[in-house]
């Protein structure tokens, strides 16, 4: 079991990251070596608030709501460190595309490719789904 210290740069990175709203996924993955657990445990030792939003607040609770991640939201957390262009892409990066390729902020994931692979564990598993599990089953009558 590995023991995480938090340095004092650490954790004022994890403050700027939690109060600019990014969610506890997404300041995982950009601190590293620390999981989405990790990082709401040290908000709540902390007693880090997010900034206060003005307007209908009838569903602000929604916000503070962690759900399990997506796996298409996965690729919003890829790590800063690890995003490569098109031009600095090689057989042992991932080459899975993400954004719109017209934007500024398109990028590779850039992770560590499975060998024979074009892409990491995690894209793999999107991009190589057995025929079963991608057909759509016929919606089934409303049952009276």
């Amino acid at each position: 079991m590995t023991v995480l210290t938090w340095s004092d740069d650490r954790v004022e990175q994890l403050k700027k990251l939690w109060e600019a709203g990014l969610s506890a996924s997404q300041i995982a993955a950009e601190l590293g070596n620390v999981t989405r657990n990790a990082v709401i445990g040290k908000v709540h030792m902390l007693r880090v608030s997010r900034p206060v939003s003005r307007g209908n607040t009838a569903l602000a609770h929604a916000f503070e709501v962690e759900l399990e991640p997506d796996p298409i939201a996965f690729d919003n957390v890829v790590p800063m460190s690890q995003r490569l262009s098109l031009l600095e892409l090689n057989e042992a990066t991932c080459h899975w595309p993400v954004g719109d390729p017209a934007s500024p902020d398109f990028f590779f994931c850039g992770g560590k490719a499975l060998t024979g692979l074009p892409y990491c564990a995690h894209h793999s598993r999107v991009a190589y789904q057995p025929a079963t599990d991608r057909r759509r089953q016929p919606p089934k009558p409303p049952s009276r």
